[in-house]
């Protein structure tokens, strides 16, 4: 929620962007939220400093929710990842989430485009005590990701896209690139508040979604499935893909 990660506050274009939520609504969502995580997530001081730092150094309120957070620790301990890539590092708030998952000898690459953003995610990630599984890298995903697969690493296990929506497509094509039959990549922010299907919406990072889409269903190497949501974040949802060794999908 962050290229990796300029803000959506940051990115109005005056074309018509997605619909408004009714208030009584996004009340009863950031409720249930907040009565899941009273009873299923426990007191976490590092990941509360983490959001507290974050708003303090003026960080957009765009990181995912604790519910949402927990969910990406769950989905990548279920799949036994050891090496996962982040796109969008924002506070550092889901990379610490995610270290949290990996094993012993695992490891993390997050990508940040703002250096400002970086230095607060910097602090956050050593105050949780995963500097030395989390590999930080500070500029534009499209100039870090060639680097990256320039240094011919193992395949990532998991990947988490959550970077300017915009851009979503190339970064899907990069995951494939630096992932393996049986990686999982999981995209967040994917609905826009149900924009994706408006065919008078222009917003670019809705049209990015749609080409995301449009990516996902001409491509062979992955079976994927997008799921809406709703809660403190408001509406939107998130897809899931597998990548898959043939030319089918399931």
């Amino acid at each position: 929620m962050s290229e990796a990660a300029k803000p959506d506050s940051e990115r109005g274009s005056g074309r018509r962007s997605a619909p408004p939520v009714g208030h009584d609504s996004q009340q009863r969502w950031t409720a249930v939220d907040e009565y899941v995580a009273a009873r299923l997530l426990a007191s976490d001081s590092a990941l509360e400093s983490a959001l507290r730092a974050s708003a303090d150094a003026g960080l957009p309120a765009i990181a995912v929710s604790p519910p949402q957070g927990k969910l990406l620790h769950l989905l990548a301990r279920l799949h036994g990842s050891r090496t996962i890539l982040e796109l969008g590092t924002l506070g550092g708030y889901s990379t610490i989430w995610l270290a949290r998952a990996l094993p012993p000898g695992g490891r993390l690459v997050t990508i940040e485009a703002e250096p400002s953003y970086a230095r607060v995610a910097a602090e956050n990630i050593e105050r949780a005590g995963l500097g030395d599984i989390v590999e930080l890298r500070v500029g534009p995903a499209l100039e870090q990701l060639p680097e990256l697969a320039a240094q011919e690493p193992p395949p990532f296990d998991l990947v988490f896209i959550d970077a300017d929506k915009q851009t979503t497509p190339d970064y899907f094509s990069w995951a494939l690139e630096l992932t393996r039959p049986g990686s999982v990549i999981i995209t967040d922010n994917v609905i826009r508040a149900g924009a994706l299907i408006d065919p008078e919406c222009e917003d670019p990072r809705v049209e990015g979604m749609r080409r995301f889409h449009e990516l996902l269903a001409a491509e062979p190497r992955v079976s994927a499935t997008t799921i809406q949501t709703v809660g403190s974040k408001g509406y939107d949802g998130f897809t899931v893909a597998l990548v898959t060794p043939g030319a089918h999908r399931s």
